[in-house]
Parts: structure tokens; sequence; C-alpha cells
């Protein structure tokens, strides 16, 4: 038989092993879907970018300050009034401890008193509308000052953004090319579980005393394992550009070269796991716990620069850091192929790969392993 028809009728075999295992089709295909839309629907799949906080005002007793207060709060136009007049503190403390609102503003309790309260859920003490909320209830009471001394400012802010990437750049862009590249991570991480069945009951083995070609076989594997990427890629950029108006501007040779070492070596970092798992119960589990640390520690949903200074450093080591960068270089920013920082991160993710599959061929050739 010719190589041609023996890597053909190999492909199409690993095709139906792969395939036959459920958690392939879960980790692979179903749970970056999932993920994806989850993190869409809750940080950016409406496609809005007004904020907006439901408020509830308490007047303790009215006066020239406190009606002068509450006229300009309600004019402030990202502020949503949960009642058209002021509530009592009672009323008031039942809608924020049951989070029908998102704050309570008390008015000063006399004309000389120059303070406001601001009460929010302790729960929610931390989170962004709280801190939105307070900074502009901050600029509200600044603005306030300068109006009723009858100064007017010298100096103003005007904010404006700007990106390495298109004009429309958003989060749902970002995050969409972040959940691509975990998911054709995962592809590698966990696509070689039949390896390892084969192993233990001593199957590759016999197939080196058949007249099949080791080599194609690997090849026949890793070509299943493109292909499934690919497949990858189309369905989330649907799901993505058509679900929830994703952007994508892509730059096919920079997102070729990105897929295909990035796939190379988180294949050779399966391969790695597949070379010392002794079931496929441990294989799983430490893909598992690889693909669960570097998901939240690699950019995939938000950027790494927030993260602590000590943090960072273990992002820098990270090879899903990388193929992150290098598939936004291909699908968002396209900063171009002939960058420094790209061929940077390629050349990591190709060092991680080679790495890997050394250490996972010596096992492989040392290591034995009991047929069932």
């Amino acid at each position: 038989m010719s190589n041609g028809k023996q890597l053909n009728k190999l492909f199409g075999a690993q095709i139906k092993m792969m395939f036959r295992e459920k958690q392939v089709w879960f980790w692979n295909l179903f749970f970056p879907i999932i993920l994806m839309v989850l993190f869409m629907v809750i940080f950016g799949g409406n496609g809005s970018s007004e904020f907006s906080a439901k408020i509830a005002v308490v007047k303790p007793q009215a006066n020239e300050t406190s009606n002068m207060l509450e006229e300009k709060l309600r004019q402030i136009p990202v502020f949503e009034w949960k009642s058209e007049q002021p509530v009592s503190s009672e009323q008031a403390d039942i809608w924020i401890k049951d989070k029908d609102v998102d704050a309570v503003i008390i008015l000063p309790q006399s004309q000389d008193s120059k303070a406001l309260e601001l009460v929010v859920n302790k729960e929610n003490e931390k989170n962004a509308s709280s801190q939105a909320i307070s900074g502009i209830l901050d600029q509200f009471i600044q603005q306030t000052n300068w109006d009723v001394a009858g100064v007017q400012p010298t100096y103003k802010l005007d904010m404006s953004s700007v990106s390495n990437g298109s004009e429309d750049l958003s989060y749902v862009d970002f995050l969409l090319t972040g959940m691509i590249a975990l998911s054709v991570a995962q592809g590698g991480l966990f696509g070689m579980v039949d390896m390892v069945d084969m192993r233990r009951k001593g199957l590759l083995k016999r197939l080196r005393m058949t007249p099949v070609k080791m080599g194609l076989f690997g090849l026949g594997g890793m070509m299943v394992r493109f292909v499934l990427g690919i497949v990858q890629i189309i369905i989330l950029a649907a799901v993505g550009v058509f679900g929830f108006g994703a952007n994508l501007h892509l730059d096919l040779p920079t997102l070729v070269v990105a897929f295909f070492i990035g796939a190379l070596a988180f294949n050779a970092i399966g391969y790695l796991f597949s070379s010392f798992s002794k079931s496929i119960e441990a294989y799983m589990g430490m893909a598992n716990i690889a693909s669960f640390l570097m998901m939240f520690l690699s950019g995939i949903f938000f950027p790494t620069s927030g993260l602590p200074e000590w943090l960072k450093s273990v992002t820098d080591v990270i090879p899903l850091t990388y193929f992150v960068n290098g598939m936004r270089d291909g699908m968002v920013y396209g900063s171009g192929i002939a960058t420094g920082e790209f061929w940077m991160g390629i050349g990591i993710l190709a060092i991680w790969g080679a790495i890997a599959f050394a250490v996972g061929a010596m096992i492989f050739r040392k290591g034995k392993v009991e047929v069932r």
C-alpha cells in the first residue's frame, strides 16, 4: 500500500477513534461555546456600552439644601430612580438589602449639614456598579461646590480611546478570540486520550509489528487535530459574529502561523501527558488541571495587565498566553507578521512544544505500562 493510501486510511480511522470519546466532543466543541456564550451574555452580549444604575433617595427633612441637591441629582442621566418621590429610611433599607436598587442616597438632614451619604449592599460594595456610582457622586459634589461658590473651572478633561486593533474593537472581539485560542489548545490537551488507552492495552506495541508506518500514524493523528482546530475556529467565529456582533479583521498569514505553531505545541503537551498516564482518568485529570490553570492566567477573559505583579511572572511562562496573543494578532489586532513581539511569542510556543515532545518521546521509549 502506498504512503498516500495508508495515510488516508489512518486519518479516517483516527477521526473515528477521536470522536468516539465523549470527552472530546464536550471539551473541544460544546464547553468552549457554552463558556463563551455565558461570558458574552454577562459582560458584552447586548453590545451596549451605556451604564445605568437604579437609585433611591431618602430626604429626612425638606429644606433648601436637600431640595436643591435632589433636583440636581435627578438630572443625572445614568441614574434610574426607583421612586419619583423620596422614600423613608426603612423602605430604602429594605430595597438595598433585597438588591432592588443599586444604591441609596441620603440627603442632608438639615440646611446647615453638607454631607450626602451613599449606601450600597455590602455584597456589592466592591463591584463595578458601586464604584461607578461613587465616582459619579464625587464628581457631582465637586461640581455642586463649584456652582455654590461661583467658581468657573479653568481646566477640563476630555477622554478618548485608541487601540492597536481596529477602531470597532470591543470586549466581544477580545473574548471571542481568546475562546478560539482556548478551544484549539484544549483540542491538543484532550485530544491524545486515545493514545493512553492504546498504550495501556499494548496496541501501540502491536501496531509497530504491522506494516503500518508509525510516522504516518502520528501524522494522521496530527491532521485530525488540525481539522478539529479549523472546525472550532469556524464554529466559534460564527457564533461570535452572528450571535453577538463580533468584528473580525483577519490577517491570514499571521493567523496561519499562530494556529499551526500553537496547535503543534499543545498537541505536544497532550502527548507528554499521555506518555506517563496509566489510565484515561489520570490523563483527563492532568489535562483538566492544566487547562483551568492556564484559562484564568492567559488573558482569555480579561487582560493580564490587571493581575498582581507576582502573578504576571507566571503568565509570562504559560504557553497559552502567547497562543492567545498570536491568535488575536491574526484575527483582531492585525499588527502584522513582521513584528518582533509576535515572533518572540511564536518562539516560546515552539520551545514549549519541542521540550514537551522530547520528554514525552523519552518516557514512551523507556516507560512500561501493563497490558490489561
